[in-house]
């Protein structure tokens, strides 16, 4: 388990790796494989149950990306504990490439289900996390979900079955950067008053800042004290964390930076690892 400035710093690596990937790939999804690096990180190497030499160990917590597209974020957090050697990381969405543009279970360790088609993860999770109520589990279901994908009809559909089964095993969280490929959610479909909505179908809310370390972590220990709900994390996240010309822009939700745009990302990038080493 590593400290606050430990898991900052990885953070930052894991951003670099995904800049790396995607001038490497020419293609792919910056936006919110910058803005969850930290709340991965968190997960990965804080708070989630799981051993990268056993990637199918049977009490191992389960983690279900939903939107499949910020596979980079996953990727490289992966390559980052140990599932598989970093220097794959720059095959990303290559021919014959163990890592596809979209995740696919089987093909690569430590990848719990497949996904592309926005909007079915949370229905993946929630069978999960019913199975592991049913036969009795200690482990967890964690899940990311993107804000967008809430405009699909079936994930209300899931969020209403995990309330009626009581899934306090499913922990949920959104990642709340407020854009999608066409524009902003406001724009394309608002969603707010989202934690009201969450609250009137049977969920636990907890509302966090997404690339805070220390609110993550706060708001995971506050839901792994919830007993008879599902729970939400509505992590409020800058798209493009961490790379000045890219924050906040819905643009590079699915655009990768060329090479150029790539060294001026690691550059910012590595200015804050020297921030954070000195403290």
């Amino acid at each position: 388990m590593k400290n606050t400035k430990e898991l900052k710093l990885m953070a930052n690596t894991i951003r670099q790796d995904i800049i790396r990937m995607l001038v490497e790939a020419k293609s792919g999804h910056p936006g919110g494989s910058l803005g969850m690096a930290d709340i991965f990180t968190v997960l990965y190497f804080h708070v989630l149950r799981h051993d990268p030499k056993s990637p199918t160990w049977i009490d191992r917590d389960r983690f279900v990306l939903s939107n499949g597209h910020i596979c980079p974020v996953l990727y490289a957090t992966l390559a980052n504990a140990g599932y598989f050697p970093k220097q794959e990381l720059l095959s990303l969405r290559k021919l014959g490439s163990k890592l596809q543009g979209h995740p696919h279970k089987g093909t690569l360790p430590g990848v719990e289900n497949s996904s592309g088609p926005l909007g079915q993860g949370i229905s993946q999770a929630v069978g999960m996390a019913i199975v592991g109520k049913r036969e009795k589990k200690s482990w967890r279901v964690y899940s990311v979900v993107g804000d967008g994908e809430l405009d699909e009809g079936q994930t209300w559909e899931a969020i209403m079955l995990a309330a009626k089964y009581k899934l306090d095993n499913l922990i949920t969280v959104v990642d709340r950067n407020n854009i999608q490929i066409d524009g902003t959610t406001d724009d394309v479909l608002p969603l707010e008053p989202l934690a009201d909505k969450f609250r009137a179908f049977g969920w636990c809310v907890i509302e966090m800042a997404g690339n805070d370390v220390n609110s993550i972590i706060k708001a995971i220990g506050e839901a792994q004290t919830v007993s008879g709900q599902p729970i939400v994390l509505i992590a409020r996240t800058m798209p493009g964390k961490g790379v000045s010309f890219m924050e906040g822009k819905f643009d590079w939700h699915g655009k990768a930076p060329n090479r150029e745009q790539g060294e001026l990302a690691i550059k910012e990038l590595e200015t804050e690892r020297k921030l954070l080493e000195v403290g």
